[in-house]
């Protein structure tokens, strides 16, 4: 973890190249005993367990049992990056068409095996369907604990405060 957080400070510096952090996350070797300290499974929600943050970034492990989802949610022009780093999830994309009344068009949907690097983002929903557990690596550039979340099926955005489920691997 040292030198993946070490070479995200100098992404700062730069204020996170796009393409060059991309393929540096791509390339970078995250060996899944570097994480097991932070890797926290509960049955009823992924959880999202914080490895690092400062004021420029932050870098979480999200761990996800089978059929564990994030909702359709926004990234609201932050730059940010996940590695999936065992298992494999489903990820659909969508474009915004219209807020009032939310319209969303499905843009594409991604099955991400072990090494899928996706980012940035921008109005997803991820799933776990894969019978397996799954560990992702999540890197945002300026740490936010708030998202918007689209429901279709009632039309509503709503603001959803996140919460760690452990930090720097102790529980909370």
């Amino acid at each position: 973890m040292d030198s993946l957080i070490k070479s995200l400070k100098a992404f700062a510096k730069q204020d996170f190249p796009i393409k060059k952090v991309s393929k540096y996350i791509y390339e970078k070797n995250i060996p899944l005993t570097s994480i097991k300290k932070y890797s926290f499974f509960n049955k009823n929600k992924y959880t999202r367990n914080m490895i690092y943050k400062d004021e420029n970034f932050e870098i979480l492990l999200i761990c996800w049992n089978n059929n564990q989802m994030a909702p359709i949610h926004g990234h609201e022009g932050e730059k940010c990056w996940f590695k999936v780093l065992n298992g494999e999830l489903n990820i659909k994309n969508y474009e915004m068409k219209s807020r009032e009344p939310l319209k969303l068009e499905e843009v594409e949907t991604v099955l991400a095996p072990p090494g899928y690097v996706d980012g940035p983002a921008d109005i997803h929903s991820i799933i776990n369907n894969s019978g397996k557990l799954v560990e992702t690596l999540h890197i945002y550039a300026k740490p936010y604990d708030s998202c918007e979340t689209y429901d279709l099926e009632t039309g509503l955005i709503k603001r959803l405060k996140m919460k760690y489920y452990s930090v720097n691997g102790k529980v909370c």
